[in-house]
């Protein structure tokens, strides 16, 4: 049987931490629907348009690339149209904008970065008639795809190290992809392994702070899939 754990919404999280937005903080403690509150809060068509929407000007979305994306087409929204909407969930998550402006802001001065956990990001930026250009979508990616891979190895190791206390050598941890953990285990430890990833997820915020002491007040969540094969996977419970 797999068994596969999915961190769930894991760049929002990551990025409620970095930025520390009260209010972003505030919904996932309170597991509120953010893509649906946001999804009419912003007069979009669906949910899945706002999480995608969502997703994208947290690595630095501009008004101009929605506009002409074809995945946006639905919304028949003009740039001027797409720049309300984002200065309208700027307006919401306030901690958020301040954070984008002043990471941009510190790499335009000392050209890198550095997070929480020790890792540094260095930019170069480009030339272009003249004057330097620095790269605004890279600046905001990194902070976010980089911790949430961070998160992702804490969940991996603290996972691993509880599967090597079964001893079980049937129970196999293999693969990794992005968010999500996969094991490989006979049918009768579903249940044990199952709620072994749950547990792992949870205690994420604990382990980061025992490895670089900083608080991470944000919760970390799990949603967990099993099958027989990767393609026919079913929520458990």
């Amino acid at each position: 049987m797999l068994i596969q754990g999915d961190a769930n919404a894991l760049e929002i999280r990551v990025a409620a931490f970095l930025s520390q937005d009260p209010v972003m903080i505030g919904e996932l403690i309170a597991e509120k629907d953010l893509h649906t509150d946001n999804q009419v809060r912003l007069g979009l068509p669906d949910r899945g348009t706002a999480k995608t929407f969502v997703f994208r000007l947290i690595y630095g979305g501009g008004a101009w690339s929605y506009a002409n994306d074809p995945d946006f087409a639905a919304c028949k929204f003009n740039e001027k149209q797409w720049q309300k909407v984002i200065d309208a969930y700027y307006d919401k998550y306030k901690g958020l904008y301040k954070w984008h402006t002043k990471i941009v802001q510190e790499v335009t001065l000392t050209g890198k970065l550095v997070m929480p956990t020790g890792r540094e990001y260095e930019y170069v930026p480009k030339v272009q008639r003249g004057e330097k250009v620095w790269p605004r979508t890279t600046i905001l990616n990194y902070p976010v795809q980089g911790l949430g891979a961070d998160v992702m190895a804490i969940a991996r190791v603290s996972l691993f190290n509880r599967l090597k206390t079964l001893n079980i050598p049937e129970i196999k941890l293999i693969n990794t992809v992005h968010d999500s953990i996969i094991v490989d285990a006979p049918d009768q430890y579903t249940d044990t392994i199952a709620n072994m990833m749950l547990d792992v997820f949870e205690a994420v915020p604990r382990n980061f702070q025992k490895l670089f002491g900083v608080e991470f007040n944000v919760p970390m969540k799990a949603e967990v899939e099993i099958g027989q094969n990767w393609k026919d996977m079913e929520k458990y419970r």
